[in-house]
């Protein structure tokens, strides 16, 4: 059959249905999702050593011949060995192999070949073990790419070369104007020397050329999404008097909230739809934000909708906004999944007789039956738990209504740019005064029982106190983590015997959950065990200390957002890491949470160590998965492809042409992966 970039990825020779298979695990379904499955990394097989000079623990490469092959030896059930013999000119070595028969008899005693691996064994006598066995002809930098079990990397560049080789010239996606004025290589030159590099220089400047690519389309794709936005026209909202808003509050708000209300009120009165993005540290005050722009559209005559993650999130919103507005006369309701269907059917009824001005709920806002009269502005909340889809989909609900979007979780501005490249950006970038600052420590499960005794002292006090751990129950992972469950029950009976302990969890029913985080906001639950479920949870100013179990098993975003659920009062609070990690990088990474509570230098930090996928926990926050790109470190070519997609737009908005036809494709497929419709 003729090769296409679309080909099935099965009818590679060598390939089939079983290991077709396995490559879908790895995304690739095409030949053109093989060719961007880039490698991770290269072993230079360009410097070969003499057994003689190759230094002890040192990972080498060197040339030698198979002398003599040893037989299979049983170590244990499942495991066998195999020594082989080889030399060169400068002596000898031994090279150790397990569980490889097949490689071992394509050996050919009397015949040369590269083996790489870390040299063991001593001066006099030189070893290997499970040394890596290249042909003499082989690249000088070969591939290693990611793999799933089952496929190697051995396999992939067969099926990789066997790809190229039918390929001929690969088309070029990017506009030749764009290749040209950025000094770009070729697709095609890149392609072949992101894979097999015909030296250092050529695969820098392949991978270099791809990033570029990647980022290019990405922000040609959110720039489309963004013109498209801005050239639709609605009504402008009038302009009014918030000093009844303001007058009503029984604080005094900060200048970073009222920057934030005053570029929403400005977006709504523009005349084009609001995408807006507050971003603001835990408990900088962004409900008091959503609460103005609701004010604001629901005294201009339209309806609001406000959708959070969870059910405790959406109660506690609605109890805030009840307090806010309602003694303003805006009419607030709550809808979620665990209502009775009798309450839901009356709720919707006024919903769509436009007798609820403000709507809060969670994802049961999504569904087809929930209809507004004139629904004019969607607040959502903590967005990279939705994803554009989903924020697209409540909005749809009303006329080109207005967005405004709310995260807790600092996003470093540069990630921000791709992640919500579509959204005008707001930080509130300071707290509330008499927000207490939260002392973090970090110790070893030795002296556990020390802070067992400091959470103790506090609740003789008559305060409350969180211990956190990463798992619900046993069972879920073989790493000895201190599942909650479990944990709950042996602090009651041990610890914390006499004390009232809760224990919340994602797999307890909604209810139940809302139950146990009523209790503990009540007070008649002192010490709340808990899944990282409390992490966007309700706010208990009376919680002083929070206690994570595990640390080194959270991120450190996620780490800061279970600190943000202290220090809410007025009383100094704690927060406690225990780990027993002895990874110099894992505990450098937990002091830094020790040493800043600003989210946002934690975030920069997090971003740089773990990258924008494990980032959010979750890809359900509308970011297409980085192929080849390092938003952390690969800003400088970030921001070349922003201003080219930038340039491009402005001049041809709709990319039209026939020269843009690989180009439009690329972004009505971007467009796809996050849930926007093409052009």
């Amino acid at each position: 059959m003729a090769f296409q970039l679309d080909t099935d990825i099965r009818f590679l020779k060598g390939v089939g249905e079983r290991r077709g298979i396995l490559y879908h695990k790895l995304g690739i379904y095409t030949i053109e999702d093989l060719l961007r499955h880039y490698p991770r990394r290269y072993i230079d097989l360009s410097h070969i050593y003499d057994i003689k000079e190759a230094p002890v623990g040192t990972v080498c490469t060197i040339r030698a011949r198979v002398d003599f092959k040893g037989g299979e030896q049983r170590i244990r059930k499942g495991l066998s060995l195999f020594k082989v013999q080889a030399s060169d000119e400068t002596g000898g070595i031994t090279l150790t192999f397990f569980n490889a028969k097949y490689t071992v008899e394509a050996l050919k005693v009397g015949s040369e070949y590269l083996f790489h691996g870390r040299i063991g064994g001593s001066f006099l006598h030189k070893e290997i073990s499970v040394p890596s066995v290249y042909p003499l002809d082989s690249t000088q930098f070969s591939p290693v790419y990611p793999l799933t079990a089952g496929l190697t990397t051995k396999m992939i560049s067969a099926n990789v070369r066997q790809a190229l080789s039918l390929a001929g010239s690969l088309p070029e996606p990017l506009p030749l104007a764009v290749l040209k004025a950025c000094k770009l290589p070729e697709y095609d030159f890149s392609v072949r020397n992101i894979h097999f590099p015909q030296s250092e220089e050529a695969a820098a400047a392949a991978r270099r050329r791809l990033i570029f690519e990647e980022l290019f389309f990405l922000s040609l794709a959110l720039g489309s999404v963004r013109g498209r936005k801005e050239a639709v026209n609605v009504t402008p909202m009038q302009p009014l008097s918030m000093v009844p808003f303001y007058s009503s509050l029984p604080f005094e708000p900060t200048n970073a909230q009222r920057n934030a209300i005053d570029d929403t009120i400005k977006d709504m009165c523009s005349g084009k739809p609001m995408n807006r993005l507050i971003q603001g540290d835990v408990g900088s005050g962004k409900t008091l934000v959503a609460a103005a722009a609701a004010y604001f559209m629901i005294k201009n005559g339209g309806q609001a909708s406000m959708m959070a993650p969870t059910e405790i999130l959406a109660a506690q919103h609605y109890n805030t906004m009840q307090k806010l507005l309602a003694p303003l006369g805006v009419r607030v309701g709550l809808l979620t999944g665990s209502m009775t269907p009798a309450a839901k059917r009356n709720f919707k009824k006024q919903l769509l007789a436009g007798e609820v001005d403000l709507c809060i709920g969670t994802h049961a806002l999504l569904t087809g039956d929930v209809e507004f009269k004139n629904l004019r502005l969607v607040i959502t909340d903590e967005q990279h738990r939705f994803g554009v889809n989903q924020r697209t989909a409540l909005a749809q609900k009303g006329q080109n209504c207005h967005v405004l979007v709310m995260s807790a979780t600092p996003i470093p501005r540069t990630l921000a740019l791709i992640i919500y490249g579509d959204l005008d950006l707001s930080v509130i970038d300071e707290l509330p005064p008499g927000r207490q600052p939260i002392a973090t420590y970090l110790i070893g499960s030795s002296k556990r029982a020390r802070a067992m005794n400091f959470i103790k002292k506090h609740l003789d006090q008559g305060l409350q106190a969180y211990i956190v751990c990463p798992l619900v129950e046993q069972g879920e992972t073989d790493l000895g983590l201190k599942p909650a469950a479990d944990y709950a029950e042996h602090l009651a009976n041990t610890d914390f015997k006499g004390y009232n302990i809760g224990l919340l969890h994602g797999k307890m029913r909604p209810a139940e959950k809302e139950r146990v985080m009523a209790e503990f906001k009540a007070g008649q639950i002192q010490l709340l065990v808990s899944t990282t479920v409390v992490e966007v949870g309700v706010d208990v100013p009376n919680a002083v200390i929070m206690l994570v179990e595990d640390a080194d098993h959270f991120g450190l975003s996620q780490l800061h957002q279970l600190r943000g659920r202290v220090g809410r009062g007025s009383i100094p609070s704690h927060c406690i890491l225990i780990s027993d990690s002895q990874n110099p990088e894992t505990t450098a990474r937990l002091k830094a949470l020790c040493d800043t509570t600003d989210g946002f230098k934690i975030a920069e930090y997090d971003l740089k160590l773990r990258g924008p996928g494990d980032f959010f926990g979750s890809r359900q926050h509308g970011l297409p998965e980085m192929k080849i790109a390092d938003l952390a470190s690969d800003m400088d070519v970030l921001q070349a492809a922003q201003k080219a997609a930038t340039q491009l737009l402005e001049q041809n908005p709709h990319l039209d042409g026939t020269d843009m036809e690989l180009t439009r494709k690329m972004v009505a497929k971007l467009l796809n992966a996050v849930g926007e419709r093409p052009n």
